[in-house]
Protein backbone atom coordinates (compact mmCIF):
# COMPACT_ATOMS: atom_id res chain seq x y z
CA UNK A 1 0.00 0.00 0.00
CA UNK A 2 1.11 3.40 -0.38
CA UNK A 3 -0.45 4.27 2.81
CA UNK A 4 -1.01 2.72 6.18
CA UNK A 5 -4.32 1.13 6.72
CA UNK A 6 -4.18 4.11 9.68
CA UNK A 7 -3.68 6.84 6.71
CA UNK A 8 -6.32 5.26 4.91
CA UNK A 9 -8.75 5.29 7.67
CA UNK A 10 -7.87 9.13 8.79
CA UNK A 11 -8.06 10.12 5.40
CA UNK A 12 -11.85 8.51 4.66
CA UNK A 13 -12.77 9.91 8.54
CA UNK A 14 -12.30 13.47 6.79
CA UNK A 15 -14.27 12.86 4.26
CA UNK A 16 -17.36 10.68 5.28
CA UNK A 17 -20.00 13.18 5.65
CA UNK A 18 -19.80 14.33 2.25
CA UNK A 19 -18.40 11.22 0.69
CA UNK A 20 -22.00 10.02 -0.79
CA UNK A 21 -22.18 13.04 -2.52
CA UNK A 22 -19.27 13.82 -4.41
CA UNK A 23 -18.90 10.14 -5.20
CA UNK A 24 -22.61 10.06 -6.59
CA UNK A 25 -21.32 12.55 -9.15
CA UNK A 26 -19.26 10.18 -10.35
CA UNK A 27 -21.07 8.68 -13.32
CA UNK A 28 -18.36 5.04 -13.25
CA UNK A 29 -18.68 4.71 -9.55
CA UNK A 30 -22.57 5.18 -10.14
CA UNK A 31 -22.61 2.28 -12.89
CA UNK A 32 -20.06 0.07 -10.68
CA UNK A 33 -22.67 0.23 -7.73
CA UNK A 34 -25.84 -0.96 -9.89
CA UNK A 35 -23.41 -3.44 -11.43
CA UNK A 36 -22.16 -4.83 -8.13
CA UNK A 37 -26.00 -5.12 -7.13
CA UNK A 38 -27.02 -6.81 -9.94
CA UNK A 39 -24.68 -9.69 -10.12
CA UNK A 40 -24.86 -10.38 -5.83
CA UNK A 41 -28.08 -10.97 -6.69
CA UNK A 42 -28.62 -12.69 -2.83
CA UNK A 43 -31.13 -14.99 -2.24
CA UNK A 44 -33.09 -14.27 1.00
CA UNK A 45 -31.37 -17.08 3.49
CA UNK A 46 -27.72 -15.55 2.30
CA UNK A 47 -24.99 -14.12 4.30
CA UNK A 48 -23.39 -11.27 2.40
CA UNK A 49 -19.76 -9.69 3.57
CA UNK A 50 -18.98 -6.39 1.91
CA UNK A 51 -15.70 -5.68 2.15
CA UNK A 52 -14.71 -1.95 2.66
CA UNK A 53 -18.60 -0.85 2.94
CA UNK A 54 -18.11 2.68 3.23
CA UNK A 55 -21.08 4.71 3.92
CA UNK A 56 -23.50 1.41 2.76
CA UNK A 57 -23.51 1.93 -0.85
CA UNK A 58 -23.82 -1.69 -1.60
CA UNK A 59 -24.82 -3.17 1.88
CA UNK A 60 -27.58 -1.06 2.06
CA UNK A 61 -28.69 -1.84 -1.26
CA UNK A 62 -28.59 -5.43 -0.19
CA UNK A 63 -29.59 -5.80 2.89
CA UNK A 64 -33.58 -6.47 1.84
CA UNK A 65 -32.67 -9.34 -0.39
CA UNK A 66 -30.30 -11.46 2.26
CA UNK A 67 -30.69 -12.98 5.54
CA UNK A 68 -27.62 -10.38 6.95
CA UNK A 69 -25.05 -8.70 5.44
CA UNK A 70 -21.28 -8.10 6.85
CA UNK A 71 -20.20 -4.58 6.44
CA UNK A 72 -16.33 -4.34 7.00
CA UNK A 73 -14.21 -1.16 6.64
CA UNK A 74 -11.15 0.48 8.48
CA UNK A 75 -12.87 4.06 8.83
CA UNK A 76 -14.68 4.84 11.78
CA UNK A 77 -16.25 7.61 10.05
CA UNK A 78 -17.33 6.04 7.22
CA UNK A 79 -18.80 3.26 9.43
CA UNK A 80 -20.20 5.50 11.63
CA UNK A 81 -22.09 6.78 8.33
CA UNK A 82 -22.92 3.38 7.59
CA UNK A 83 -25.22 3.01 10.78
CA UNK A 84 -27.15 6.25 10.70
CA UNK A 85 -28.14 5.44 7.15
CA UNK A 86 -29.39 1.71 8.26
CA UNK A 87 -31.05 3.27 11.36
CA UNK A 88 -32.82 6.30 9.13
CA UNK A 89 -33.99 3.62 7.01
CA UNK A 90 -34.74 1.03 9.81
CA UNK A 91 -32.64 -1.87 7.92
CA UNK A 92 -30.92 -4.39 11.44
CA UNK A 93 -29.57 -6.97 9.08
CA UNK A 94 -26.70 -4.47 8.67
CA UNK A 95 -23.99 -5.54 11.01
CA UNK A 96 -21.08 -2.72 10.56
CA UNK A 97 -17.67 -4.01 12.33
CA UNK A 98 -14.02 -2.99 11.55
CA UNK A 99 -12.11 -5.27 9.33
CA UNK A 100 -9.41 -5.73 6.31
CA UNK A 101 -9.34 -7.27 3.28
CA UNK A 102 -6.48 -9.88 4.69
CA UNK A 103 -8.20 -10.18 7.94
CA UNK A 104 -12.38 -9.59 7.25
CA UNK A 105 -13.19 -10.10 11.13
CA UNK A 106 -15.29 -12.93 9.69
CA UNK A 107 -13.65 -16.66 10.90
CA UNK A 108 -14.11 -19.47 8.50
CA UNK A 109 -17.17 -21.35 7.22
CA UNK A 110 -16.93 -24.26 8.55
CA UNK A 111 -16.76 -22.74 12.57
CA UNK A 112 -20.18 -21.02 11.97
CA UNK A 113 -23.42 -21.53 10.50
CA UNK A 114 -26.30 -19.11 9.58
CA UNK A 115 -28.24 -21.05 12.25
CA UNK A 116 -26.67 -19.88 14.96
CA UNK A 117 -25.24 -16.34 14.09
CA UNK A 118 -23.20 -14.94 16.78
CA UNK A 119 -24.58 -11.56 17.83
CA UNK A 120 -21.79 -9.08 16.51
CA UNK A 121 -21.55 -10.95 13.13
CA UNK A 122 -18.74 -13.61 13.79
CA UNK A 123 -18.81 -17.12 13.35
CA UNK A 124 -20.79 -16.71 10.30
CA UNK A 125 -20.66 -18.43 6.81
CA UNK A 126 -20.62 -16.01 4.28
CA UNK A 127 -21.96 -17.12 1.19
CA UNK A 128 -21.16 -14.18 -1.22
CA UNK A 129 -18.75 -11.38 -1.30
CA UNK A 130 -18.99 -8.17 -2.64
CA UNK A 131 -16.78 -5.06 -2.37
CA UNK A 132 -16.69 -1.72 -4.77
CA UNK A 133 -14.16 0.91 -4.74
CA UNK A 134 -12.07 -0.43 -2.31
CA UNK A 135 -9.44 -3.15 -3.25
CA UNK A 136 -7.06 -0.59 -5.09
CA UNK A 137 -6.10 0.63 -2.63
CA UNK A 138 -3.44 -2.86 -1.76
CA UNK A 139 -0.84 -3.28 -3.59
CA UNK A 140 -0.65 -6.17 -6.02
CA UNK A 141 0.94 -9.17 -3.90
CA UNK A 142 -1.63 -7.57 -0.80
CA UNK A 143 -4.35 -8.25 -3.56
CA UNK A 144 -3.75 -11.57 -3.83
CA UNK A 145 -3.60 -12.23 -0.07
CA UNK A 146 -6.85 -10.17 0.01
CA UNK A 147 -8.11 -12.81 -2.60
CA UNK A 148 -6.38 -15.70 -0.70
CA UNK A 149 -8.33 -14.67 2.63
CA UNK A 150 -11.72 -14.04 0.83
CA UNK A 151 -11.69 -17.41 -1.05
CA UNK A 152 -10.97 -19.34 2.31
CA UNK A 153 -14.06 -17.77 3.84
CA UNK A 154 -16.50 -20.37 1.04
CA UNK A 155 -18.09 -18.07 -0.31
CA UNK A 156 -20.21 -19.00 -3.34
CA UNK A 157 -19.38 -15.92 -5.33
CA UNK A 158 -17.40 -12.72 -5.09
CA UNK A 159 -18.41 -9.59 -6.98
CA UNK A 160 -16.00 -7.12 -7.48
CA UNK A 161 -15.79 -3.53 -8.33
CA UNK A 162 -12.80 -1.41 -8.68
CA UNK A 163 -10.42 1.39 -10.41
CA UNK A 164 -8.77 -1.53 -12.60
CA UNK A 165 -6.93 -1.52 -16.08
CA UNK A 166 -8.31 -3.03 -19.14
CA UNK A 167 -5.71 -1.71 -21.35
CA UNK A 168 -2.71 1.17 -20.95
CA UNK A 169 -3.70 3.87 -18.43
CA UNK A 170 -3.77 7.65 -20.01
CA UNK A 171 -0.60 8.89 -17.56
CA UNK A 172 -1.83 12.32 -18.65
CA UNK A 173 -5.78 11.56 -17.08
CA UNK A 174 -5.58 9.02 -14.59
CA UNK A 175 -9.11 8.58 -13.01
CA UNK A 176 -7.81 7.79 -9.66
CA UNK A 177 -5.90 9.08 -7.17
CA UNK A 178 -1.50 7.82 -8.02
CA UNK A 179 -0.42 9.21 -4.74
CA UNK A 180 -2.41 7.05 -2.73
CA UNK A 181 -4.53 4.06 -5.36
CA UNK A 182 -2.64 1.08 -6.51
CA UNK A 183 -5.11 -0.26 -8.99
CA UNK A 184 -4.29 -3.77 -10.86
CA UNK A 185 -4.67 -4.72 -14.28
CA UNK A 186 -7.57 -6.74 -15.03
CA UNK A 187 -5.31 -9.82 -16.04
CA UNK A 188 -3.38 -9.65 -12.80
CA UNK A 189 -7.02 -9.89 -10.59
CA UNK A 190 -8.13 -12.56 -13.03
CA UNK A 191 -4.61 -14.72 -11.97
CA UNK A 192 -5.32 -14.01 -8.78
CA UNK A 193 -9.14 -15.19 -8.51
CA UNK A 194 -8.51 -18.48 -10.62
CA UNK A 195 -5.18 -19.18 -8.51
CA UNK A 196 -7.48 -19.01 -4.97
CA UNK A 197 -10.00 -21.35 -6.82
CA UNK A 198 -12.66 -19.23 -8.31
CA UNK A 199 -13.77 -19.35 -11.77
CA UNK A 200 -14.29 -15.91 -13.59
CA UNK A 201 -17.96 -15.77 -15.22
CA UNK A 202 -18.49 -12.41 -15.62
CA UNK A 203 -15.72 -9.29 -16.47
CA UNK A 204 -17.82 -5.74 -16.93
CA UNK A 205 -15.96 -2.85 -18.43
CA UNK A 206 -17.72 0.09 -17.35
CA UNK A 207 -14.85 2.57 -18.65
CA UNK A 208 -11.13 1.43 -19.77
CA UNK A 209 -9.83 2.29 -15.91
CA UNK A 210 -12.93 0.75 -14.18
CA UNK A 211 -14.97 -2.57 -14.28
CA UNK A 212 -16.74 -4.98 -12.16
CA UNK A 213 -15.42 -8.82 -12.13
CA UNK A 214 -18.13 -12.04 -10.83
CA UNK A 215 -16.19 -14.79 -9.79
CA UNK A 216 -17.89 -17.89 -8.89
CA UNK A 217 -16.24 -20.80 -6.76
CA UNK A 218 -14.86 -23.89 -9.24
CA UNK A 219 -14.82 -27.34 -8.28
CA UNK A 220 -12.29 -27.33 -10.76
CA UNK A 221 -9.61 -25.11 -9.43
CA UNK A 222 -10.48 -21.68 -10.88
CA UNK A 223 -11.17 -21.15 -15.04
CA UNK A 224 -11.34 -17.69 -16.88
CA UNK A 225 -14.57 -16.69 -18.84
CA UNK A 226 -13.75 -17.45 -22.71
CA UNK A 227 -13.07 -13.99 -24.00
Amino acid sequence: MKKTIDEHAARFDSIAGEYDDSQNDTEEYRACVSLVIEHADPNPDDVVLDLGCGTGAIGLSLADSAERVLGRDVSEGMMERAREKAADAGIENFEVEYGTFRDPNVESADIGSSETPQADGRDARVDIVVSNFAMHHLANDEKREAIHAIAALNPRRFVLGDVMFFGEPNPENPLYSPEVDDPATVGMLADALTDAGFALTAVEMVHEQFGVLVAERSPNGGRTVEE
